[in-house]
């Protein structure tokens, strides 16, 4: 039997943003699992009550990441958000760094 791997690749418009149902859908979870990892600090969304959250495209990329790190990897949920924490921070020092040496290069 040949097995064929399908990659679904999403544009995701970086204004719009997604409600609890939504964004459960496109990462194959169920609500209860985004719940968790909003407790969890993960996620970040809009609004008071659970039927008013609205996520941003940044919460789905986390989402997704979370996702891999647990299920692929093995990782805890709070493994998942210290990594994903940890790389966030990483990548605007690494901005900061290339902004600077810009600055430096000028001058």
């Amino acid at each position: 039997m040949n097995v064929q791997e399908i990659t679904v690749i999403e544009i995701v418009d970086e204004t719009r943003t997604l409600g609890i149902v939504e964004l459960a859908a496109c990462v194959h979870v169920d609500e209860a699992r985004v719940v968790e990892m909003v407790e969890a600090g993960l996620l970040e969304p809009l609004g008071a009550a659970i039927e008013q959250w609205r996520f941003a495209s940044r919460d789905l990329r986390r989402l997704r990441a979370a996702k891999r790190l647990v299920e692929d990897l093995g990782v805890n949920l709070a493994g998942a958000v210290l990594i994903l924490d940890l790389i966030e921070e990483r990548d605007t020092l690494a901005r900061r760094l290339h902004q600077l040496s810009a600055l430096l290069a000028d001058t």
